[in-house]
Order: structure tokens, then sequence, then C-alpha cells
């Protein structure tokens, strides 16, 4: 199984067709067992994502690989390596685990500012010591991995990528991380949600790309398949990518995800790439 489970909606409300809130200790513990269950290997959470860790702790996280993310270095922060140490300790503490797999950037530009050095001895000092098994980046555009993939002896990258943001593959970036020997998880398969809501149902906001929703709409009417088998078959198409990471907002969906990834690759892909960044960048939406 090549999904991963992301575990935003356990420490907060998040995604823009999210309409039920935060999720429950109760249904977070029944979506874990649901996923360790059906094969999901991996977990992907943040120091960010409030109680996210928090609860993966009370729920138990045994049986899965451990992916979670630091946030940005305080301005004031006077020791980098000292913070970077203290802040995994937090997070192994939440989790109730002793290690854990992956540990990312959440800002990895910050690796560019003068305690950038400090910021991955810190990072690589961990892994030294056996508490985190891969180190790496999460990026929001392919265009940032040039700053880092070459001056750092990073293993793990994320970047989104969906039937819109394509850019992680036409970019070339995916075939040179996968010959490079990293490892690649994806996020975003349905733009938060936003590759499936109906027409009705897809806020104005998003109307300058109508034609893109146009072609999408009238695809998926003549198609065979949802949105969801849709998306999942797209990223789930790709070799080069290791896991995808999914967020959910409960357990019924979660089991939607799961049989939906089983539908097999896209023969046909609808023509809805685009790279403009107020589209495919969630964190522009409120500027929309």
């Amino acid at each position: 199984m090549r999904l991963a489970l992301g575990t935003v909606q356990f420490g907060l409300s998040y995604g823009i067709a999210n309409k039920t809130g935060q999720v429950t200790r109760e249904e977070a513990g029944a979506m874990l067992d649901l996923a360790a269950n059906s094969g999901i290997d991996t977990l992907d959470t943040a120091i960010a994502y409030g109680e996210s860790e928090v609860c993966l702790g009370q729920a138990g996280v045994e049986r899965f690989r451990i992916v979670t993310k630091l946030p940005a270095v305080p301005k004031d922060c006077t020791d980098v390596c000292s913070w970077v140490s203290r802040q995994l300790n937090g997070s192994l503490m939440r989790l109730g685990v002793s290690e854990v797999y992956g540990l990312m950037l959440h800002r990895p530009e910050q690796l560019l500012s003068s305690y950038g050095k400090a910021l991955y001895s810190g990072l690589t000092e961990l892994k030294d010591r056996g508490l985190v098994q891969k180190i790496g980046i999460s990026v929001y555009s392919p265009d940032e991995l040039e700053h880092f993939v070459d001056g750092f002896a990073f293993d793990l990258v994320q970047a989104p990528f969906n039937l819109v943001d394509r850019r992680l593959f036409s970019s070339g970036w995916m075939r040179l991380l996968k010959d490079a020997g990293f490892e690649i998880h994806v996020r975003s398969a349905f733009l938060q949600g936003l590759l499936l809501m109906s027409r009705t149902d897809r806020p104005s906001k998003f109307a300058p790309w109508s034609s893109l929703w146009d072609r999408w709409d009238e695809w998926i009417a003549g198609s065979a398949v949802t949105p969801l088998q849709a998306c999942l078959a797209f990223v789930l198409g790709f070799e080069e990518v290791d896991r995808v990471v999914v967020g959910t907002d409960g357990f019924r969906q979660l089991l939607e995800i799961i049989d939906a990834s089983r539908t097999g690759g896209l023969i046909d892909r609808p023509d809805i790439g685009c790279d403009d960044e107020r589209l495919v960048n969630p964190s522009k939406w409120a500027e929309l």
C-alpha cells in the first residue's frame, strides 16, 4: 500500500472541503486501525499540526512509520542545534516513541540563512544518534529543490502533486530525485479537496480557472471513474512516488480513499494541468 495517512485533521480543522472539523480521539483510533489493517504503514504529521502528535500518541502508533516536521526556527533562537534536538524530543514524548522514521523541515528556506549550517547539523546529528532514520524537506514548489538537493545530504522529499499541479513531474524533478536515491512523498492529491467538489460546491473565487474546471467536470461526466478514483489513479500511476499522503475528515472518507486507491492507473488523463501559483498553492488562496 503506497498510501500514507496524513494526520493534520487529527490536530486541526483543516482543508477547504472539510465540513466536519477536527477528528475526534475515538474516530482517530478507528482510522488508525483501518489504516493498519489495510496495509498503510506510514503516518505523516508535524509539530505545527495542533494536537496531532498528542492524539497519535494517545491512540498508539507502534504499527506505523512516523514522519514529522519541524516548524520554523524562532527569530530569537541562539542555539539552533539544541533547539532542533528539543523539538524532536518533544515530538517523541508526545508520540510515545523512541525514534521516528522521518524528520523534515517545514521551512527549508531557513537552510539558506545565517544559521542554516547549524540547522542542518542539528538534523544530521539526530540521524547519527539513531533518533531519526531519514531527514528531508517539505516544499511548496519544485523550484525550491534546486537550492537543497546538491548542497545537503537529504533522504526524503515531500511535495505537492495532483492532476492540476503536475510540476514535480513536468519540471523533471521527480525523475532526478528518484535517480539520486531520494524517497518521494507527495501530498495534495485532491488539491485540498477542491478536485472532489461538484460544480455547485466549488467556491466562486476559483472562477478565473473556469475553463479548467469545465474540462474536469466534462471529463468526469463522461468517465467510468469517480473524481476520487481519478485523483488517486493519477498520482499512484507514477512509479517514482513512494508514498501518497492523504488527509481525511473521518473514518468513512478514509475507507472510500482506500477502496478508490485500488482502481488502477488511468489510461486517459484529463488535460487540466496548471502552473499558476494562485491555484496550485493553497497558501495563496486567501489572496483570491
